[in-house]
């Protein structure tokens, strides 16, 4: 009982000291042991402190992973950010640029197809570039070449509409 009663008064002391005293106490598993890392896991926290609102942590995280490593997963997001200005000033040009940066990654699936797609859309659209339909086709079929489902139906809505 009595160790029941001291949890509870330990739990009820560390919500009213608020966030700042537990994010010290969150130990190596939270975002914010990672903003500051060498190590290229902290790309993937970088996703969960712009989920959590700290769009200052993730665009600290996803600049320091594109410039260590070029890292593309970190090119999307932060685009995903800058095109819908959420957390920082909202910038289309940058944005496509990041995405064109990650589209050129000699990687064949997974993230770099994913950018591979979103350039070819801004590219469709002139999101931060000139429309430019004869290059989208082109990211757009390479995407679609390498799986990515969203690329493929954007052709296929693409077709119909000629």
């Amino acid at each position: 009982m009595k160790t029941v009663a001291l949890r509870g008064l330990l739990a009820l002391s560390l919500l009213l000291q608020g966030p700042v005293a537990l994010a010290e106490d969150e130990g190596d598993l939270s975002y914010r042991h990672f903003v500051d890392s060498p190590r290229r896991i902290k790309c993937l926290y970088g996703y969960v402190a712009e989920k959590t609102g700290d769009h200052v942590s993730a665009v600290r995280i996803f600049e320091d992973c594109i410039a260590r490593w070029n890292d593309v997963y970190s090119m999307i997001w932060l685009a995903q950010m800058l095109e819908s200005g959420v957390g920082v000033a909202h910038d289309e040009a940058r944005a496509a640029r990041l995405m064109e940066r990650g589209a050129m990654s000699d990687e064949v699936g997974g993230y770099a197809t994913l950018a591979r797609y979103h350039w070819g859309m801004a590219l469709a659209q002139g999101r931060g570039v000139d429309a430019d339909p004869v290059r989208a086709r082109h990211w757009l079929q390479r995407a679609a070449d390498e799986g990515d489902v969203m690329a493929a139906d954007a052709l296929l809505r693409w077709g119909e509409a000629d």
